[in-house]
């Protein structure tokens, strides 16, 4: 049976470089076939994922998305392959892509997408928008586990005091959500303690991990990482959710 994970935070919680990086160690430890959708049209993730290819290289998720019906085969044709990941495939919006550059598509055509994900994939990670279009909404209410990132800082707590409230509905879940702060920043000033007492209930936190920033300057962040301390937290969180 397919499980389906979204991930969603604040701007600027590394919620893209965080899905990776799950969506890669849950694919090693559990030898399972692994899909990641990056929902975000605004800056589309493919180009900063893989830099190193042309744009005419990268399918784009639009396309199956502007179809009359979404179909397998032409999901898995907007499936964007990593080198040495057998069963492991990236789906998103690629360079110069925008919310205009196909026919705009509703919450049945989301879950439609989902659902097809689903259906070809053991494990589902959605990288969701911070505002939640409909691509994110579909994903966090389909979801098995939504993991919640914010950083120690005021930006983030704004965030969230703003817009939890705008997600009260039922259907997003919120008090299930599995809150983890991430340390995007190597600031020795960050009030970690303080914004953990802020948000309560938070479940893990990720150290600063200079590996993955580069990694990620690099358009290299499906690489494995040799940070002890990292690997041990996402090990954890990993046998939290599966």
């Amino acid at each position: 049976m397919s499980r389906s994970i979204a991930v969603w935070g604040s701007p600027g919680s590394g919620k893209t470089s965080f899905a990776v990086k799950l969506a890669c160690a849950i694919y090693e430890q559990y030898n399972a076939v692994v899909l990641l959708l990056s929902a975000d049209m605004i800056t589309p993730s493919l180009p900063v994922l893989f830099p190193h290819r042309k744009a005419y290289e990268l399918p784009s998720v639009g396309v199956p998305l502007s179809r009359t019906e979404i179909t397998p085969d032409e999901v898995i044709r907007s499936v964007v392959t990593v080198k040495d990941k057998m069963n492991f495939g990236v789906l998103g919006f690629r360079d110069s892509e925008n919310k205009y550059s196909y026919p705009t598509f509703d919450s049945i055509k989301a879950n439609e997408l989902i659902t097809v994900l689903q259906s070809l994939a053991h494990i589902v990670i959605v990288d969701c928008t911070s505002e939640m279009d409909e691509l994110s909404q579909a994903a966090v209410q389909r979801a098995d586990t939504v993991l919640r990132l914010a950083t120690p800082d005021l930006k983030s707590v704004s965030f969230f005091a703003s817009q939890l409230s705008v997600y009260a509905d039922a259907a997003y879940k919120c008090e299930q959500h599995i809150v983890g702060l991430n340390v995007t920043d190597n600031d020795v000033f960050m009030p970690l303690e303080d914004t953990k007492a802020h948000f309560g209930g938070v479940s893990f936190t990720l150290p600063y991990c200079r590996e993955i920033k580069q990694q990620m300057l690099d358009g290299e962040l499906c690489r494995r990482v040799s940070d002890k301390k990292h690997n041990a937290k996402m090990k954890k969180i990993i046998s939290n959710i599966m």
